[in-house]
């Protein structure tokens, strides 16, 4: 009876063991995203740079995104270990405090566009809503960069190195660019 009990008790534990190592390298094929609020939390004790993908649900290009560049290995593990990302819909209608400052949706009627607006969205895009964009921020939430459109994987990763290895110190997006392209 013993033997029969350290056996199952064995054999729960390689295979609870087992099956959670599974899940962990699943979790490692996707992208952890944040609310706004748990990014800002985790930023206080553990800082990093910070990705904001700014989308509405009917934007098109936004969705190919979702399906094609944000699942691919090198951007998701970059991602993973350098930034915290959020995902803002321009259009939520929650009510974001940040910095002594409240955001909030916008209706159409007052001035918010076709489907309203949220005004984090409309602050950190200064106004320029297009969709998908993506807002790159520090550690210290200053604004690094702003940039619009679709991206594939082979487009957005030199943004990534760029704000993530801190480039952006010491050159522009192009230079470093041009840079990369000689192998500097």
């Amino acid at each position: 009876m013993k033997k029969n009990l350290l056996f199952l008790l064995v054999f729960i534990l390689h295979h609870g063991t087992s099956l959670f190592a599974q899940q962990t390298a699943a979790n490692d094929d996707k992208i952890q995203w944040y609310s706004w609020n748990e990014a800002m939390a985790l930023n206080k004790t553990q800082p990093r740079k910070l990705l904001i993908d700014v989308y509405t649900d009917w934007c098109g290009w936004c969705k190919v995104m979702d399906k094609q560049t944000f699942p691919d290995a090198e951007i998701t593990n970059y991602l993973n270990k350098n930034f915290y990302c959020i995902k803002l819909n321009a259009e939520m209608r929650d009510t974001i405090e940040f910095s002594g400052n409240k955001f909030a949706w916008v209706s159409p009627e007052q001035g918010g566009g076709r489907n309203g607006i949220h005004t984090l969205a409309y602050s950190l895009l200064d106004g320029n809503m297009s969709y998908p964009t993506i807002v790159y921020l520090t550690e210290k939430l200053e604004r690094v960069s702003i940039s619009p459109g679709y991206k594939k994987p082979a487009q957005l990763m030199p943004e990534l190195k760029f704000t993530g290895e801190e480039f952006y110190k010491t050159k522009n997006f192009n230079d470093y660019m041009k840079s990369s392209e000689k192998g500097n």
